[in-house]
């Protein structure tokens, strides 16, 4: 059995939680790296990110450092770790050159993508605003680049034809704890690969805005339905009508083909839903927020706001 490893963790978000739960339990972890507290959610209160919290509960010392290139006393903290090799995962800051030579082994980063596939921070939102059936988990050997460095290791997984980005992140974030123990165990060993990524192949993932919410009618349903999945979380998918932005936070995808009307016509108001054409198909949409009010059922909505078959959202 190969002893345990001298690691620090560069993480934030709960994202990062399990991978850091997985090197506690098989490695030793010297030192937990995240992002600063900042002020979050409607009262704005200053809140501690969720991998300090955990390092603070597993007693392992944190470092929220505001910058790090030119961090000389940052820097000298971690190279007096004697570490063997540096995991991140949804950190939040590109690593300078001078920190990433100072473990034996270099860093090791956990993206939610299959590489070069999706270089970027928005790697799984992006996953499913383009429709891909499969994405994964790779660990790739940081370099100053935006996820560039050669592929060390990688797992896969198919993506549902419903799932949306909260629960495809909730399955991700247990398969990158899987990933770098995985290739942590190699690399112990001496056994973990290395293979260059193909540049052109790369795709881009760069992050969310709030324009990326928004619902283009005259998109095939499909598309439309996919880019719902991919930004349900955040900025949130959302139409226009009577000058006023409704957020979508249900829909389904009733047909893939056909064309029933203009793009943006209501086909139909029910009690489960208001049925929508597309550039080529339907879409239901089944929960609404309206603006200033809380989540209701569509149809409950459509009945509030007037709506009828043959109206247009925009």
């Amino acid at each position: 059995m190969t002893p345990p490893l001298r690691v620090a963790f560069f993480g934030s978000p709960d994202f990062a939680v399990p991978v850091l739960d997985r090197l506690l339990e098989e490695h030793e972890v010297r030192l937990v790296v995240a992002r600063p507290d900042a002020p979050a959610g409607r009262g704005l209160a200053v809140r501690r990110p969720p991998v300090a919290r955990r390092a603070d509960e597993a007693g392992v010392p944190v470092a929220q450092p505001t910058r790090l290139r030119g961090d000389e006393e940052f820097r000298a903290r971690l190279a007096a770790e004697g570490l063997d090799v540096a995991v991140t995962t949804a950190y939040g800051a590109i690593l300078p050159r001078s920190l990433l030579e100072v473990p034996r082994h270099g860093f090791l980063n956990a993206h939610a993508s299959l590489l070069p596939e999706l270089r970027g921070a928005a790697p799984v939102q992006w996953a499913l605003i383009r429709g891909y059936a499969r994405t994964g988990v790779t660990v790739m050997q940081t370099d100053v680049g935006m996820d560039t460095g050669p592929i060390r290791y990688r797992l896969e997984t198919e993506i549902g034809p419903d799932e949306t980005a909260p629960e495809l992140f909730a399955r991700l974030a247990p398969l990158s704890a899987r990933a770098i123990s995985e290739a942590l165990a190699l690399l112990a060993r001496g056994d973990l690969p290395s293979t260059p990524q193909d540049d052109a192949r790369a795709t881009a993932a760069p992050l969310l805005t709030k324009e990326d919410g928004h619902l283009d009618w005259s998109d095939p349903a499909p598309a439309v339905h996919d880019r719902w999945r991919g930004v349900l979380a955040w900025p949130g998918a959302r139409f226009a009508h009577d000058g006023r932005r409704v957020r979508v936070d249900r829909m389904r995808l009733v047909a893939r083909d056909g064309s029933e009307g203009a793009p943006g016509t209501v086909l139909g108001v029910a009690p489960d839903g208001v049925t929508v054409a597309c550039g080529a198909g339907r879409v239901r949409l089944e929960r609404v927020t309206p603006p200033g009010r809380p989540s209701v059922d569509a149809g409950a909505w459509a009945h509030g706001a007037h709506l009828k078959e043959g109206d247009r959202l925009a």
